[in-house]
């Protein structure tokens, strides 16, 4: 397939056609193909998805979309009016497998208003002898703000997994990021007892690097058990927001909410270090992470980017 690019307003009904044509070339499927169920090798897949979003009179446009291979977005949406541009990444196949490479870049020009995130849970299947990779590069100019809210990602058992994802931040721009890792299929009586997963999060404001997170986890080790690490839990869970600095009302009703949320099972905490705040969950329980997430993230979502606490319509469904 060759590299497809568009570019037009929200009218435009190409993205539709790019959506259909896209899932008549990849089906979405659920659930893994006969050959990875069955652990046969699979041919690798390599995908391609370049965004571009500008303000233009009060709306934010999807300028720009570049895609290769099996990796596209919906037209764009506008639950909350045309300031803020909503935009589904979709992975058709459904799952990544060894030796597959996406790649996923978005810029939000000034005063562009941004949110992206997918239409379900990710799943990271066998690695086969291969590694899986996945790089997010995400820029933001000034007065801009984006936000990156993928629903769960799931790695089963035997996954060889590198994530790097890259924030790079202007004056004044801001941004709310949150991910949601569940370290085997619990739910079906699945664990992660082997398999490597090593993971970079890096942001920088004008050039400045302001945080940077790295996670290296072999399924089965040490670390998983480890009071420093994962504790013995199979879900953790971490939202980052950098922008206006969040009252510490706000901090502390964020953080009596997750408490009362968690119920016990699971550990959270909430910290304001500088220019960036971290909320993390750490338990067993998928849905208790998202409730917990989604809780602050609207909390914080008002004051930092002057918008309602509305849930991702693709979080609902």
């Amino acid at each position: 397939m060759q590299p497809t690019t568009q570019q037009g307003s929200p009218a435009n009904p190409n993205g539709r056609d790019l959506a259909s044509s896209a899932r008549r070339l990849y089906p979405v499927s659920s659930q893994p193909s006969p050959q990875v169920a069955a652990g046969l090798p699979q041919a690798p897949l390599q995908a391609r998805l370049s965004l571009g979003f500008e303000a233009d009179g009060g709306t934010t446009r999807l300028i720009e979309r570049c895609h290769f291979g099996p990796l596209i977005v919906q037209k764009p949406l506008y639950p909350e009016g045309r300031k803020v541009c909503h935009v589904v990444v979709i992975h058709p196949p459904g799952g990544v497998v060894g030796g597959d490479d996406l790649e996923i870049s978005a810029k939000a020009g000034p005063a562009a208003q941004v949110q992206l995130t997918t239409p379900g849970a990710t799943k990271w299947y066998r690695a086969n002898g291969h590694v899986s990779r996945q790089h997010v590069r995400l820029e933001v100019a000034a007065g801009a703000a984006l936000e990156w809210v993928p629903q769960e990602t799931i790695f089963f058992d035997d996954v060889n997994v590198a994530l790097d994802q890259e924030v790079l931040l202007e004056k004044d721009a801001s941004y709310i990021g949150c991910e949601i890792l569940c370290f085997g299929r619990t739910a079906s009586g699945e664990s992660f007892t082997k398999g490597q997963i090593a993971q970079r999060i890096g942001i920088r404001r004008d050039g400045r690097l302001i945080w940077l997170e790295r996670l290296r986890l072999a399924g089965g080790s040490f670390a998983m058990g480890s009071p420093l690490v994962l504790a013995g839990n199979t879900v953790c869970a971490t939202l980052l927001a950098v922008g206006r600095p969040a009252p510490a009302e706000v901090l502390e009703a964020a953080r009596e909410a997750a408490g009362a949320l968690a119920q016990g099972t699971g550990q959270v905490g909430i910290s304001q270090l500088k220019s960036v705040v971290v909320a993390r969950y750490l338990g067993n329980s998928s849905e208790t992470a998202r409730r917990i997430m989604l809780h602050v993230w609207g909390l914080l979502r008002p004051g930092m980017l002057d918008r309602g606490a509305i849930v991702p319509r693709m979080w609902n469904t």
